[in-house]
């Protein structure tokens, strides 16, 4: 019988230990400080792919380099601070990358996408064309994102709109180095040669984002199973 007694307490005594050790786990993460890992977890994570997060990245990193391309058309372009309603460099940066806008400028008459970027190269525009440019450039290619700055599940984008955004880069670039006023002065500076010495620090900002626009058409057409048509350009931009 005292064997029978022991026998029965044993496994009361491991169910009890469990129990302990069940709630210790459970309570110990209250306890513990967010390392870097968790700090930047949401729970609308859990809805996205690892493509949707791959999309949000791209899209970072494209308008990180519009920003860089802002900043230094300014600093070759002092004169068209004067020529809007923002005088400082710092100001207009700030404005058109660090608040929400929709892409309308009141100096710019609300124009956005291609037809703000032309406007740019624009002889008769009395207004800022690094502004111009930037905010046709930008708007642009965030219609290319459907105007979103998040991805879920759900999300789909269109794989030709992201192709076509690369080749309206590659005008947009040869339009800042090409286009000139009645004078025969490019409408704005870009890169310079000084002897042997060639600065095409504006065409590898473009390149980089050309080369994004362009990788992420190929992921989202593989994704979608959708095929993207190749496009010939003469001087044309493409429709978003």
């Amino acid at each position: 019988m005292r064997s029978s007694s022991k026998e029965t307490s044993l496994p009361l005594a491991i169910l009890v230990l469990v129990l302990l050790l069940v709630g210790c786990s459970r309570s110990a993460p209250d306890k513990m400080p967010a390392g870097p890992e968790n700090s930047n977890f949401t729970w609308p994570d859990l809805a996205k792919t690892d493509v949707n997060l791959f999309v949000e990245t791209n899209q970072h990193d494209v308008m990180g380099y519009l920003k860089q391309l802002m900043i230094k058309l300014y600093r070759r372009n002092p004169n068209q601070l004067q020529r809007g309603t923002v005088h400082q460099a710092e100001a207009n940066v700030g404005r058109v990358f660090g608040t929400f806008h929709n892409w309308e400028f009141a100096e710019l008459n609300n124009v956005k996408g291609v037809d703000c970027i032309r406007m740019a190269f624009q002889e008769s525009f009395t207004g800022d064309r690094v502004l111009a440019y930037t905010v046709g450039l930008g708007s642009m290619i965030m219609a290319s994102y459907e105007n979103k700055r998040e991805f879920y599940v759900l999300d789909t984008l269109d794989p030709q709109k992201l192709y076509n955004s690369a080749r309206n880069l590659e005008l947009a670039l040869w339009l800042l180095t090409h286009d000139r006023d009645s004078h025969g002065n490019l409408f704005l500076l870009s890169n310079e040669s000084e002897g042997t010495v060639r600065n095409l620090s504006y065409e590898r900002l473009f390149g980089k984002m050309i080369g994004l626009q362009d990788a992420l058409s190929r992921v989202v057409a593989q994704k979608t199973k959708r095929l993207i048509k190749q496009a010939l350009q003469f001087l044309i931009f493409l429709p978003i």
